[in-house]
């Protein structure tokens, strides 16, 4: 007689694989959660049907062509924009004060460890702020006089500082993941630091690395919706601003707006995972797992690697 195999369970993205007892425990907390989450859902129907919420003069206008050629793609493509530009230069931030960060020259390390803490420690909306508003200030003060910013540019310039900030100890947690023989291994058959850097650690790092990375990008495009303070035109405007004062179906917007955000972050998480799954098939590392969330790379502290 074939006696049956327990199924493996395996680790995704975000969490390591559950025991019996944990996957049981889940099982009744998913349970109550789902019978909470539809008596709240039920209810917030019930609340929005009783204000004429659900009437259709405000749905409507959703169902016609020019408001989303008008309002909606236009502030998505804005939203997207900012994100793209905003993430690109973040990694090239990254990368260049990561490497600055794991120097073995103090007079380098020191400088760009500052920039890191003190730009992460900064809140991103204050960065957006003063990106459009501070330099024309400080311009009067030495009696010069200069135009402000885009909104455009200062929702890139402060997603870029931030997020930048985070991405340098992502990299260099990925650098430090990696165990300091195979850097001297490298060194042992005559490589440069260089060398040791391009050819084994970053593809080592860059397989542990990738997963937290797209996670972090997330978190940045959600945060591009802060543009929102400065009248910048993206898609939280366009559906809490624009379409709100055309058609005053402010709940609608929000729902709709909402619906989009929700299925962009899904559709980057599910990238993650896959690049996650495909990474582990390609390539074998010996560097330890990084987690998906950033903010546990920001508070645990590194075990001594490779440095450059």
């Amino acid at each position: 007689m074939r006696i049956r195999q327990p199924r493996k369970q395996q680790g995704s993205v975000l969490f390591d694989a559950p025991g019996p007892r944990a996957r049981w425990l889940n099982r009744v907390l998913g349970v109550v959660t789902a019978i909470v989450v539809l008596g709240v859902v039920g209810l917030f129907v019930w609340q929005l049907d009783r204000k004429g919420q659900w009437a259709w003069a405000l749905w409507e206008p959703f169902t016609e062509a020019k408001v989303w050629q008008s309002f909606i793609l236009p502030g998505l493509k804005n939203t997207l924009s900012a994100a793209v530009v905003a993430a690109a230069l973040a990694l090239g931030f990254g990368v260049i004060f990561g490497f600055g960060r794991l120097s073995e020259r103090r007079w380098i390390r020191m400088p760009c460890g500052a920039a890191v803490e003190f730009f992460r420690a900064i809140p991103v909306l204050i960065m957006i702020f003063f990106a459009q508003a501070g330099p024309p200030v400080i311009a009067d003060a030495f009696n010069r006089s200069i135009e402000p910013i885009s909104a455009f540019e200062a929702v890139v310039i402060g997603l870029t500082l931030y997020n930048g900030s985070v991405f340098v100890e992502i990299f260099r947690a990925g650098i430090r993941a990696i165990p300091a023989g195979q850097a001297e291994a490298g060194y042992a058959i005559g490589l440069r630091k260089s060398a040791v850097m391009l050819r084994i650690l970053l593809p080592q790092a860059v397989t542990t690395m990738m997963p937290v990375i797209v996670s972090q990008v997330v978190v940045l495009l959600k945060d591009s919706a802060l543009g929102y303070v400065i009248a910048y035109e993206d898609l939280l405007n366009a559906g809490f601003v624009q379409i709100k004062s055309n058609f005053n179906n402010l709940i609608p917007a929000a729902i709709v707006i909402t619906g989009i955000y929700v299925a962009i972050n899904l559709t980057v998480s599910y990238l993650a995972g896959w690049l996650e799954r495909r990474s582990r098939r390609s390539r074998k590392s010996a560097a330890v797992p990084l987690p998906a969330d950033a903010s546990a790379l920001l508070a645990t502290p590194f075990s001594k690697g490779p440095s450059i």
